[in-house]
């Protein structure tokens, strides 16, 4: 298991990307040297002298080959701190407002990771799937994260490589077992280092924000507009405390909590993931093909534990080369903690792996990990390690610290509660000290903001979006109470009218409003 993602979006989650639990979850990064420079004053006029050459770039659209999506690219400096050093050119695309109706502006989306393609999204998603008198409206937009995607794509480990990585066993049993698991982690982090160690100091969610205030300011917006997801949702908060005079209508889906430290963000993860067990397994044993058992959510668990460690103990085949052991079949049992939907094929895949055919929940790991057949992955993995491992300090500096601290995430959960906790060692070994801090985050003089929460949310807890929306000055919260990640088009009208109003009219819901 790798649980290095802290989030994944709804529309992303076992299909076209995602977002991950982390073991370095993102915090703010308003601090640090590759972040020192002071950004533009609240003005939209005002643009410090030494960036005007990027705010004043003409982007050139061209077709993107997707019907009705163009793309452009923009260029921003590498280190803000440094704006007549080196560039970085970030991939950008949009599909036109259709109308009818007045065009009300640019709208950016992004589905969080950190890591995850927005152009992916939007062209995958978003500019066909909103609701369709939002894309009437608004021109959507999305812009690939410096280090993401088509943006200079942070590379860490070959295909074959990053098999054995996902292999390694993140429950130690020995001190042997604790070597390895550091090891891996050192050889990730030395991979990044090796094929892509210019731009690691650089992708902090602090820079990214600021290349989306370049991002409005060419596009033509005087405010900017914008629907985050999960990690998206600290990327859009982070742009309010920036600029909270260039705030239109900001939507945070999924929220995340910038006040916290990566140990306190891991374990509430970790607690997360057990509440959506508890609720996948509560349907499960109601269900006649339920391979836990028929008595009670408890017992589920048990069987499930004793699965994990069976396979820990003896790999079992999947039809190919890669044998499924314990870190593949947590990570592919946590992939469909994301969705409900994905729990008749969960069943499925347990089923099978208990009749000794692994395929199943390999599949699920796979499309977590956004592996293809030919055994290419994507880099959502590595830019997730690098966006937050220079967000926030490590949870953990030693295994010493991790073996401390064991009882508490094991209480939180039972089930993944041992493997959260070593997988939050990863950022103990990465080559580009943090830069942020974790801190409150208030944007004062912000226009309204919508954060949503959803009850139930693996990986971003409810009590996330509870505690945004009380430290922003101008936060609304509107609550899911349900199941899954994100709340934003997954089939309540009653959320779904509520933000498409505030978009389409400036008009947030009335604090605290519940939907089912």
């Amino acid at each position: 298991m790798d649980t290095r993602r802290p989030l994944r979006t709804l529309a992303l989650a076992l299909g076209t990307a995602g977002l991950l639990i982390s073991g370095c979850s993102s915090g703010s990064s308003s601090s640090g040297a590759s972040s020192s420079a002071q950004p533009p004053s609240a003005s939209p006029s005002a643009v410090p002298a030494a960036l005007k050459p990027f705010y004043g770039q003409h982007l050139s659209w061209r077709d993107c080959g997707v019907s009705g999506f163009q793309c452009t690219t923009m260029k921003a400096p590498l280190d803000y701190a440094k704006p007549d050093g080196d560039e970085i050119k970030l991939a950008v695309s949009r599909k036109k407002a259709t109308g009818p109706g007045k065009r009300i502006g640019s709208l950016l989306v992004n589905p969080g990771g950190p890591g995850g393609s927005a152009i992916g999204y939007l062209q995958g998603y978003a500019g066909i799937g909103y609701p369709a008198q939002v894309r009437a409206r608004y021109d959507m937009v999305a812009i690939d994260p410096r280090g993401v995607a088509r943006s200079e794509p942070v590379e860490c480990l070959t295909g074959a490589q990053m098999d054995t990585y996902t292999q390694v066993d993140q429950t130690p049993d020995d001190d042997a077992e604790v070597a390895k698991l550091s090891g891996a982690f050192k050889k990730f982090a030395t991979g990044c280092e090796k094929r892509s160690g210019e731009i690691l100091p650089h992708v902090s969610t602090v820079e990214t924000a600021r290349d989306m205030d370049m991002l409005r300011a060419l596009l033509g917006d005087e405010h900017l507009n914008y629907v985050g997801a999960s990690y998206g949702t600290f990327l859009g908060a982070t742009y309010a405390e920036l600029y909270p005079g260039r705030t239109g209508r900001l939507v945070l889906d999924g929220a995340m909590d910038p006040s916290l430290s990566s140990i306190e963000m891991n374990r509430d993860q970790t607690a997360g993931f057990e509440t959506a067990f508890q609720s996948f397994a509560q349907d499960c044993v109601k269900q006649s093909d339920c391979p836990l058992g028929s008595t009670s959510a408890d017992d589920a668990a048990t069987r499930l534990k004793k699965l994990f460690t069976q396979l820990d103990a003896k790999p079992i085949p999947t039809g190919e080369s890669r044998e499924l052991g314990e870190s593949l079949a947590t990570t592919g049992v946590i992939a469909a903690m994301y969705d409900e939907t994905a729990w008749p094929q969960l069943r499925e895949a347990l089923t099978a792996a208990q009749a000794g055919d692994g395929s199943g929940l390999l599949a699920l790991a796979d499309s977590y990990y956004e592996r293809e057949p030919s055994g290419k992955y994507a880099n959502l993995m590595y830019a997730n390690a690098a966006v937050n491992c220079l967000d926030l300090p490590p949870a953990f500096a030693t295994s010493q610290a991790v073996s401390k601290a064991l009882p508490s995430f094991e209480k939180a959960s039972p089930v993944f509660g041992e493997g959260f906790a070593w997988a939050a060692l990863n950022c103990a070994y990465w080559p580009t000290p943090a830069t942020g801090t974790a801190h409150r985050i208030k944007a004062e003089g912000a226009a309204p903001i919508v954060v949503v929460g959803t009850t139930r949310d693996p990986a971003t807890p409810y009590h996330w979006a509870e505690s945004l929306a009380d430290q922003l000055s101008s936060g609304t919260l509107l609550t899911y109470e349900g199941d899954g990640h994100t709340a934003y088009g997954r089939g309540s009208d009653c959320i779904d009218t509520a933000i498409n109003t505030y978009l389409l009219e400036g008009t947030p819901p009335p604090s605290d409003k519940k939907c089912s």
